[in-house]
C-alpha cells in the first residue's frame, strides 16, 4: 500500500523539519517489507479566500487533486477518533489486508477540513484532544506511521 501525507501549509527548514524527515527515512527502510510504502509528501498554501467555508472547499481540493482515484482517506481532525498506536498500527494493516493500494493522510489548514471531505474519508483521525501546530502535527504523524512499522514488524522501537 501507498502511503501519501498531504498537508496544508509547508514546513520551513527547523528541527520539525528534520525530525519529520528522519521518521520518513526510517519509514522508506521499514515500510517496504510489510507492504508500506511511502509515496511522498505534497504541500499546498493556505488559501486566501474570503469565507472560512470558501477556505475549506479550496483547500480540500487542493488536497485530493493529485491523488490516484480510488485513493482511501485518513484525515486528521481534533475531533477525530483517537487511537493508540497499536490500533493506529491494526487500521494500517487492516487497510493494506483488504487490498488498498492508496491511502492518504490529509492534514488540513488551519480552519480545519471541509465537511465532505470529513465524510469521504474512511477514518477522521486524532492526535489528541490538544491542538498542535501544523509542523507538530505532521511531526508526530510521521513518527506514528513509523511506529506502526515497527509494531507491525515486531521491533522493539515500540515498547508500551
Amino acid at each position: 500500500m501507498r502511503l501519501t501525507v498531504a498537508a496544508i501549509g509547508r514546513m520551513k527548514s527547523g528541527p520539525e523539519r528534520e525530525l519529520a524527515d528522519r521518521y520518513i527515512g526510517r519509514l522508506g527502510k521499514s515500510g517496504g517489507p510489510l507492504g508500506l510504502d511511502f509515496a511522498g509528501l505534497s504541500e499546498y498554501p493556505e488559501s486566501r479566500a474570503g469565507t472560512v467555508a470558501e477556505r475549506k472547499r479550496d483547500e480540500a481540493v487542493r488536497l485530493v487533486a493529485g491523488l490516484a482515484d480510488k485513493t482511501v482517506l485518513v484525515v486528521l481532525d481534533e475531533t477525530g477518533k483517537t487511537l493508540s498506536s497499536e490500533g493506529f498500527a491494526a487500521e494500517l494493516a487492516q487497510l493494506r489486508d483488504e487490498g488498498v493500494r492508496d491511502l492518504a493522510l490529509l492534514i488540513g489548514g488551519p480552519d480545519g477540513l471541509d465537511p465532505e471531505l470529513r465524510a469521504r474519508a474512511r477514518l477522521v483521525l486524532s492526535l489528541g484532544r490538544m491542538t498542535f501546530p501544523h509542523q507538530i502535527a505532521r511531526m508526530l504523524l510521521a513518527e506514528q506511521i513509523y511506529r506502526a512499522t515497527t509494531i507491525l514488524s515486531g521491533h522493539p522501537y515500540h515498547r508500551a
